[in-house]
């Protein structure tokens, strides 16, 4: 086994004293919705967001430069008042390798509507533990701890939960802080079961335990195993994809199963086309039953 993957795995079970930036993101900002505005603005606050994901230390995690986290995030601007309230949607992805390879998995690719934020052109955008800031500083970091939680989870059994915990006090922050109404929708409880506050309660509520053990399953004992046994590796995630269903079951149309299938369907696809005919029907069998709408996708692995 590869030592960078063995340290990896045990860097996310615990937390070290030295410190080092987790994140390698790339941020852009389009604002071509907005029409005889500051183009500047957008552009300073491309940088800024940069900074802040690229430059704080959110754990006390060591990274190597080559080990810190692929991501991206694009921030579309759908409009802006005249006070600055900018009403935008986030695109966020992350990535990791898989061993042996040259090949990066998809962790994340969720799409969030609801990200309103008031900003002013070099407004500081600082993230202070414990202290809600702004609203765009809550969202910067609950979806920085979101990724690094996720990406622990690959690597270690249940090993981002200290960086989920952290993305729930940001959602409970957020829920009492002083803030427009138009902010405050992707931090609601109710009202929308695809949010922020849905997600995060989704991956804390002990009934996805299974499901979370399946991540670090797929991504250790099995992509990762690829590289030197193909069967092997398909076979073990093969095995443990009827938790999907077993927890969409339990929770029906959960975000968090949405979340996984988003930024895995078509990797699974790949996968099981050079799979048995006893996985391949097994699998489309399943998947069409967690997510139908996606069917005819998932029935070319039979191809």
């Amino acid at each position: 086994m590869n030592i960078k993957y063995i340290i990896l795995s045990f860097l996310c079970a615990v937390a070290l004293s030295a410190r080092s930036q987790e994140l390698k993101c790339n941020v852009t900002v389009n604002a071509d919705q907005i029409d005889g505005s500051n183009k500047q603005m957008f552009q300073t606050l491309q940088q800024s967001i940069s900074d802040m994901l690229n430059n704080t230390r959110f754990t006390g995690l060591v990274f190597a430069e080559n080990e810190r986290i692929d991501c991206n995030l694009m921030i579309i601007i759908n409009s802006v008042t005249t006070d600055g309230l900018a009403d935008a949607s986030f695109q966020v992805q992350s990535r990791r390798p898989v061993y042996g390879t040259t090949y990066s998995t998809p962790l994340l690719n969720i799409k969030d509507n609801d990200c309103a934020f008031a900003y002013q052109e070099y407004d500081r955008l600082d993230y202070q533990p414990n202290q809600f800031t702004t609203n765009l500083v809550a969202l910067l970091s609950y979806y920085a701890y979101l990724i690094i939680g996720y990406d622990c989870d690959s690597y270690s059994r249940l090993g981002g939960t200290p960086y989920f915990q952290v993305c729930e006090n940001i959602v409970s922050a957020a829920q009492s802080a002083s803030i427009d109404a138009t902010e405050l929708k992707g931090w609601k409880a109710f009202g929308n079961n695809r949010n922020r506050y849905a997600l995060i309660n989704n991956i804390m509520d002990e009934a996805f335990k299974d499901y979370r053990n399946y991540v670090y399953d797929y991504h250790r004992l099995g992509l990762d195993e690829m590289a030197t046994n193909t069967a092997n590796g398909r076979a073990k995630i093969a095995g443990g994809i009827g938790v999907l269903r077993e927890a969409n079951r339990a929770r029906p149309a959960t975000y968090v199963i949405a979340t996984f299938l988003d930024a895995k369907n078509d990797e699974i696809i790949q996968i099981f086309k050079k799979g048995t005919t006893t996985e391949k029907k097994q699998v489309v069998e399943i998947l069409g039953d967690v997510d139908p709408t996606r069917i005819s996708q998932y029935e070319t692995i039979n191809e």
